[in-house]
């Protein structure tokens, strides 16, 4: 597929998401990538049963750029004692902590105390206005940090998301340690939408990403390339009429 000169040339930055050491290191190699994040779902599609040793060992190739990693505890008292691990880890590493546990119960007090302590936090799991505001107020003058908005998940409810990222990204802009993310994100394009309403980065998986040398590719083009595919498969297929 022939992809245009132009590729996309926005400020926001990419972060890949996932758990494929591989394709992390790959992702983590590339100049265009910003920093990674991953999570305890990823981790057990991609197989892996020890959490520690398996951040540990990446951290011995990602050593610059900021990398995630999310504490499993669903009590409040073990995500602080997670989460004072995992600082440990790495200079880059910011610990993620989700919003609410699976009881519906408020982190918030947790991330004060924790951001205010000096560790490095990516808030995450965060789908509402009230949940941002209340992120930010606990973040505000702490350590650096990220509000991740799962706007893709907004998206799939068949709300648009755009109108709660600009008003997150207003909220976000009130101290510069705190960085809005866009999070979930299920096609290119929503890079360019995180880059209009104001966010600081946006998380993608691998094959996404791979998908942005398709920016301001000529569309006859795409539509030739289309077709030749379509051409190539059948063909190879052996179909017949």
């Amino acid at each position: 597929m022939s992809a245009s000169k132009s590729a996309f040339q926005g400020k926001i930055k990419i972060y890949s998401d996932g758990a494929d050491r591989k394709s992390m290191l790959e992702m983590a190699a590339n100049p265009q990538i910003s920093g990674l994040t991953t999570n305890p779902t990823l981790m057990k599609k991609a197989g892996i049963t020890d959490y520690r040793s398996f951040c540990k060992d990446i951290l011995k190739e990602i050593t610059q750029k900021p990398i995630s990693f999310e504490v499993f505890a669903d009590d409040f008292d073990e995500m602080k004692r997670q989460a004072a691990e995992i600082k440990t880890w790495g200079a880059n590493v910011y610990v993620k902590i989700p919003v609410i546990n699976s009881k519906g119960e408020s982190s918030i007090n947790l991330i004060k105390e924790l951001s205010h302590s000096g560790v490095k936090l990516n808030v995450t799991a965060i789908l509402n206005l009230d949940q941002v505001q209340k992120t930010v107020d606990a973040l505000k003058g702490g350590a650096p940090s990220v509000v991740s908005v799962f706007a893709g998940r907004i998206a799939d409810t068949g709300r648009d998301p755009m109108p709660l990222m600009q008003t997150s990204a207003q909220l976000c802009a009130v101290d510069s340690n705190i960085e809005l993310l866009w999070a979930s994100t299920r096609e290119v394009y929503n890079i360019v939408q995180a880059e209009l309403c104001g966010c600081k980065i946006i998380t993608a998986p691998p094959d996404l990403i791979k998908k942005m040398k398709m920016f301001n590719m000529d569309l006859f083009q795409l539509s030739l390339d289309t077709v030749q595919m379509f051409k190539s498969d059948s063909e190879a297929a052996g179909f017949k009429l």
